[in-house]
């Protein structure tokens, strides 16, 4: 084959331009890596959508007047399945858990039977499925958490209080014990849970009656830095590429109320390392909740309102 300077000149442009192309391709998804540990921009970098927030309480004089707390999103098939707390300012002081529906994520439709439940007090929940239940994990009344199974996602019934028991199987000293976040391998329950959100302890579970703490102290503590220094709760457990991924909100100080949204990662669900470039969300965007929607992750913030947030390529 004969190459002529024209046919070079061609040749050595595409090279250059395939080069760039690379480069740019790895400015737009970079790494950040602690140990073996790596925090891959899809799970750290995201950018709010125009058009937040995606839903809000509806601040009439409803049951649902306002939303607060974690809420939940499932995305099966071509649906998307949100459950949240719902309440008033006055009357009725009940945590209600209230169901929508959309069919992208971002336009959500209520439940016409709201509340799915007229009594339980249910608020910071975690949905997971298994077979073809589906296992709600929730703060109860005093942030004591407890557990419900559904068959379809709407009728709901309510199984107790959590029994955690420390490593020597004595039961957990007297008080709250909430923000469950739940995690199912090999048969095996994870639980991550908060006490006064001063830490995030792991109990572990094969039967879901009696969970056991996998250590006595928590999994994940409060800084040294200073965006998580005051408290600290789990929302969400994920697995990406064979590694562990939390979420979780935190807060600086006890007297700014402005949450935030991080991210930890671990190989064995017990020792963490937290990502460098926490907060990956702020201005009290907190709760947040990870969705795959078929060809990307997009982060959900769910406190107060629903935020959701789509990868930033440019960062």
């Amino acid at each position: 084959m004969t190459c002529n300077w024209y046919t070079a000149c061609y040749i050595a442009l595409r090279f250059l331009i395939a080069g760039c192309n690379d480069q740019a391709g790895k400015k737009q998804q970079p790494l950040y890596t602690i140990d073996s540990l790596v925090f891959p921009a899809v799970l750290t970098n995201f950018k709010a959508y125009e058009k937040n927030p995606v839903f809000t309480g509806t601040g009439g004089d409803t049951w649902d007047q306002h939303i607060r707390e974690r809420g939940y999103i499932l995305k099966e098939d071509s649906l998307y399945h949100m459950w949240y707390t719902g309440y008033r300012d006055k009357g009725d002081t009940v945590m209600h858990l209230g169901y929508a529906t959309s069919p992208d994520g971002l336009t959500w439709t209520r439940y016409g039977g709201n509340p799915l439940l007229k009594t339980d007090w249910v608020e910071d929940m975690t949905v997971i499925k298994s077979g073809s239940s589906y296992y709600m994990f929730a703060e109860g009344r005093n942030d004591i958490a407890h557990m419900l199974i559904s068959t379809d996602r709407i009728h709901w019934t309510e199984q107790g209080n959590l029994d955690i028991r420390y490593t020597n199987g004595k039961p957990l000293s007297e008080g709250a014990y909430g923000t469950p976040a739940i995690w199912l391998e090999n048969g095996k329950w994870y639980l991550f849970y908060e006490r006064g959100d001063m830490g995030i302890w792991l109990a572990t579970s094969t039967d879901l009656k009696t969970w056991t703490n996998v250590q006595d102290e928590p999994v994940i503590a409060l800084g040294p830095e200073l965006y998580d220094k005051a408290q600290v709760a789990m929302n969400q457990v994920i697995k990406y590429d064979g590694k562990y991924y939390g979420y979780y909100h935190a807060l600086a100080t006890d007297t700014s109320k402005n949450w935030t949204s991080c991210v930890a990662a671990s190989t064995d669900l017990v020792h963490w390392k937290k990502f460098p470039g926490n907060p990956i969300l702020q201005e009290n965007k907190s709760s947040p909740i990870l969705v795959f929607d078929g060809k990307q992750y997009r982060l959900y913030s769910m406190h107060e309102k629903v935020a959701v947030h789509f990868p930033d390529n440019t960062r």
